[in-house]
C-alpha cells in the first residue's frame, strides 16, 4: 500500500473514533438530563414551580416543625395544638419548637437549626416580617414548603399565610368594640399592644388608627400606643402605667391575649374599675370572669385552634403537592372544609366572634 492510501486509512479510523466518542457523549448528556431532572424537586410556587395537583392525594408520614412565637403562651399554645392534630389526622408528624421569648430575631437560630433536620415543612407564627425573612428562603431553596400563621413574615419568604380574619375586619372590630365600652362614644382610649414589631398587631392597629379618623369614631381618641412584648407581668406593669399616665383614660385595647387578659387582671381589682373598660382580643376561658364582672363588657377572638389546624393542612397539601400557594387553588381542610388561597398566598380563616355576658358561656377555649 503506497503512503498515501495508508495516510487516507489512517485518517478515516481516526474520525470514526471521534465519530463514537459525540455520539456517547451525547447519549451521556441526555441521559444526565433525564436524571436530573427526575431527582429535581418540585419548585417553590415562590419560584414559579410546577403546577397544583388538585386531585392528589395527602402524603402520609410528612413531618413538620411548627414555631410559635414564644413558647407558655396560652394562645399560642392553642394555635399550635391544632397544628398537631391536622398533621396526627394525616398521619404525620408535627413537632413544637420556639424561642422564650418573642423577641425580632430569637425564631432565627431555631429556624437555622430546624431547616439542618430537613423536614417536608415549617409553620410558624413570625415575631418580625424581615428578621425571618432570609432563613425562611434558605428553608424553601432546601424544598422545604413554609407556611405562616397568625403573624405574617416577608411575602417572598413563604408560600402561604393564614390569616384569622381580615386585617381591615380585626381593625374594625376593634375599632367598634372601643366604642362600644366608653360612655356615649367619647373619650380617651389606649393600646396595649405586644411587641413593637408584631406584623399582625401593628396591621391592625394602622386600621384602628384609620377609622378613628372617621366621622363615626371622631369622639375617642388614642393617646398612646404601649407594648408589653407578649409578656404577662410586664403587660400588667403597663396596664398600670397607662392607667397612671392618663387620668381621663376611658378604655384600654389590647389587640394581644397575652395584653388583654393582664389588663383586665389589673383593673379588675383597681379604683377605676367600672370608669376605664378592657377590650380586645382574647380567648373565652381567660376573659370569661373578667365580663361576668364588668371589666370586659366586649372582646372578640376567633378559635386560635382552627388557625393553627387550617395552617397543618395547608402545609401538608403544599408538601403533597396538591396546591403550590397560587392565587386560585382549592384543597380540603379537614373539618374546615374546602378552603381557596387568596391573591398574595393568603387564606382567611373568618371573621371574628364578639363575647358578651350573653354568649360567653357558649364557648370553651
Amino acid at each position: 500500500m503506497s503512503l498515501f492510501h495508508r495516510s487516507r486509512a489512517l485518517w478515516v479510523a481516526v474520525l470514526a473514533i471521534v465519530l463514537a466518542m459525540v455520539v456517547a457523549a451525547c447519549g451521556d448528556t441526555k441521559d444526565d438530563t433525564e436524571s436530573n431532572a427526575s431527582s429535581t424537586p418540585a419548585a417553590s410556587s415562590t419560584d414559579g414551580g410546577a403546577a397544583a395537583n388538585a386531585d392528589g392525594e395527602y402524603r402520609r408520614g410528612l413531618k413538620a416543625i411548627v414555631m410559635p412565637k414564644q413558647l407558655g403562651n396560652p394562645y399560642e399554645e392553642l394555635e399550635d395544638s391544632g397544628t398537631v392534630e391536622a398533621f396526627s389526622e394525616l398521619g404525620g408528624e408535627a413537632t413544637i419548637e420556639g424561642p422564650t421569648d418573642a423577641g425580632a430575631s430569637s425564631q432565627v437560630p431555631l429556624l437555622q437549626s430546624a431547616i439542618q433536620k430537613q423536614p417536608d415543612a415549617i409553620i410558624l407564627a413570625a415575631n418580625d416580617p424581615n428578621a425571618v425573612a432570609p432563613v425562611l428562603k434558605r428553608a424553601i431553596a432546601g424544598d422545604i414548603r413554609v407556611v405562616t400563621q397568625d403573624s405574617d413574615a416577608a411575602p417572598d419568604a413563604r408560600q402561604i399565610f393564614i390569616n384569622q380574619a381580615t386585617t381591615e375586619g380585626i381593625g374594625e372590630v376593634l375599632a367598634r368594640m372601643s366604642k362600644a365600652v366608653v360612655p356615649g362614644g367619647r373619650g380617651e382610649i389606649a393600646v396595649l399592644s405586644a411587641t413593637a414589631n408584631a406584623t399582625n398587631q401593628n396591621a391592625w392597629i394602622r386600621v384602628l388608627q384609620e377609622r378613628l379618623k372617621t366621622p363615626e369614631y371622631s369622639g375617642l381618641r388614642l393617646v398612646k400606643v404601649a407594648y408589653g412584648d407578649d409578656d404577662d407581668q410586664k403587660s400588667f406593669q403597663e396596664a398600670q402605667g397607662l392607667l397612671s399616665a392618663y387620668p381621663n383614660l376611658r378604655a384600654i385595647v389590647a389587640p394581644t391575649t397575652v395584653g388583654i387578659a393582664a389588663a383586665a387582671r389589673y383593673l379588675s381589682t383597681s379604683p377605676k374599675k367600672g370608669r376605664v373598660a378592657v377590650t380586645g382580643l382574647g380567648t373565652p376561658n381567660q376573659m370569661r370572669k373578667f365580663v361576668k364582672d364588668g371589666t370586659s363588657p366586649v372582646f372578640a377572638l376567633w378559635n386560635p385552634k382552627d388557625v393553627g389546624y387550617l395552617g397543618g393542612y395547608a402545609a401538608a397539601a403544599l408538601a403533597s403537592g396538591i396546591i403550590t400557594g397560587a392565587e386560585g387553588e382549592r384543597f380540603e381542610a379537614g373539618r374546615l372544609g374546602e378552603r381557596e388561597i387568596l391573591a398574595n398566598g393568603e387564606i382567611v380563616l373568618g371573621p371574628p366572634t364578639e363575647f358578651t355576658r350573653d354568649n360567653i358561656d357558649d364557648f370553651r377555649f
